[in-house]
C-alpha cells in the first residue's frame, strides 16, 4: 500500500455516503470485496493482497451505523452460493428506502425541503462527494434531488468536531477545556486527535496525552471552550486507532450494567427496550448497558415515575439528585400536592 493510500483520511459521513449511493445503485448488490476496493472512503485503504482485516471491521461498523439512520439495508445470498460468506451481498432497494407515494408536498413545504437540501448539500458533502453524484448519474443512475426521493438523517455533531477532525488529517497537537460530571471546574487538556469515534449515537474523541502519552477517550458534548491548533506535528502511532478506541468503548459498555423497574405500558418501557443489548430479567425488571453513568442518570430522570433505579447505587443517587433539582426550581405548592 503506498503511502498516500495509507495516509488518507476520509470524513466518516462521506464514507457512509458513498456507501449508501453505491448500494442503492446495484440491482445485484455488491460483495463486501468489491465494496472495499471501489467505494470511496474504503478503496483508499483497500490492499488487493494484503491484510484488510481493519477495513473489514469499518464496514461491519459502517453497517450497524446506517442501518441505525433507518437505511434498509439488505443481505442476502445467491442462488445456489448458500452458506458462501464471501459471496454475500449487500444492496439498499429504492423501494423500501424511498417516500411513500402517497405522499404528497405543497409549493411552500416543496419550498423550504429544496432550501433544506442545499444547505445539507453544501455543508455536508465534499469535494469528493459531489463527484460521486456525478459519477452515478453518468452510470445512468438518476439522482436528481436526493432529498425529495430519499430521506438523509444526520447525526448532530458538536461544533467542536470539524476542528477535530482537521487537526486529525493533519496530526497536530490541540487543545481544549473539558468538564467532566462531578467536578467543580474544567479542565485544560493537550492531546493528539486518533481518531472520532461515533458510539452509541454520540461522538467520541480517541486521543493521546501530548506530555503522558496516555491514550484517553473524550465526549464531544462535554468540550467546552473552542478547539484551539498549533503548529506541533506528533507522528499517530501504527495502528488502527479508531478499531482500538472502539474496542474500549465497547468494554466500558459490555461491563456496565443497569437495573431498571419500569411502569408497564408506558413510553419509558417502549424506549428503553428499544435500546441496544436492553433485555427484560424474570424478575421483571430492565437490564441496560451503558458506557457513561451520567448521561444514563439524565435520560432516566426525564422519565420521572416511571422508571426506577434498582441498581447500581450510584446510578439511583444521580438520578435522585436530578428530580430533587427539578424539584428546587420547579415547587409544588401543598394545594396542588393535594390535588387541588
Amino acid at each position: 500500500m503506498s503511502d498516500r493510500k495509507a495516509n488518507s483520511r476520509v470524513p466518516v459521513e462521506e464514507r457512509l455516503f458513498s456507501l449508501i449511493l453505491a448500494l442503492l445503485a446495484t440491482r445485484n448488490g455488491l460483495t463486501k470485496s468489491e465494496i472495499l476496493s471501489t467505494v470511496h472512503g474504503y478503496s483508499q485503504k483497500y490492499s488487493p493482497s494484503g491484510d484488510n482485516s481493519a477495513l473489514e471491521r469499518q464496514f461491519q461498523r459502517d453497517k450497524d451505523d446506517i442501518r441505525e439512520l433507518g437505511v434498509p439495508l439488505e443481505t442476502f445470498e445467491p442462488l445456489g452460493e448458500e452458506g458462501n460468506n464471501q459471496s454475500t451481498r449487500y444492496r439498499i432497494l429504492p423501494a423500501e428506502y424511498e417516500l411513500p407515494r402517497d405522499i404528497r408536498f405543497s409549493r411552500q413545504e416543496a419550498s423550504l425541503l429544496n432550501l433544506a437540501a442545499l444547505v445539507w448539500r453544501e455543508g455536508a458533502l465534499s469535494g469528493e462527494s459531489r463527484r460521486a453524484l456525478l459519477k452515478f448519474k453518468s452510470l445512468g443512475v438518476e439522482i436528481a434531488d436526493p432529498v425529495l426521493d430519499y430521506i438523509p438523517r444526520s447525526i448532530v455533531r458538536e461544533p467542536s468536531f470539524e476542528p477535530l477532525r482537521e487537526a486529525l488529517e493533519k496530526n497536530l497537537v490541540t487543545e481544549f477545556d473539558y468538564f467532566k460530571p462531578g467536578e467543580t471546574e474544567s479542565t485544560h487538556r493537550q492531546v493528539l486527535p486518533l481518531a472520532l469515534i461515533q458510539f452509541q449515537g454520540r461522538w467520541h474523541l480517541y486521543a493521546m496525552d501530548a506530555n503522558s502519552q496516555e491514550r484517553k477517550t473524550f465526549l464531544l458534548r462535554r468540550i467546552v471552550s473552542e478547539i484551539a491548533t498549533g503548529s506541533k506535528v506528533i507522528a499517530p502511532p501504527r495502528e488502527d486507532s479508531a478499531d482500538v478506541g472502539l474496542k474500549e468503548l465497547q468494554a466500558v459498555w459490555d461491563r456496565n450494567l443497569a437495573q431498571i423497574r419500569v411502569q408497564p405500558g408506558t413510553d419509558a418501557e417502549v424506549r428503553l427496550l428499544q435500546q441496544q443489548g436492553a433485555k427484560r430479567l424474570d424478575n421483571g425488571l430492565i437490564e441496560l448497558h451503558f458506557v457513561d453513568l451520567h448521561i444514563l442518570a439524565d435520560e432516566l430522570a426525564a422519565y420521572g415515575p416511571e422508571v426506577l433505579v434498582e441498581s447500581p447505587s450510584e446510578l439511583r443517587e444521580q438520578v435522585k439528585a436530578r428530580l430533587a433539582e427539578v424539584l428546587k426550581l420547579h415547587p409544588v405548592s401543598t394545594g396542588q400536592a393535594n390535588g387541588r
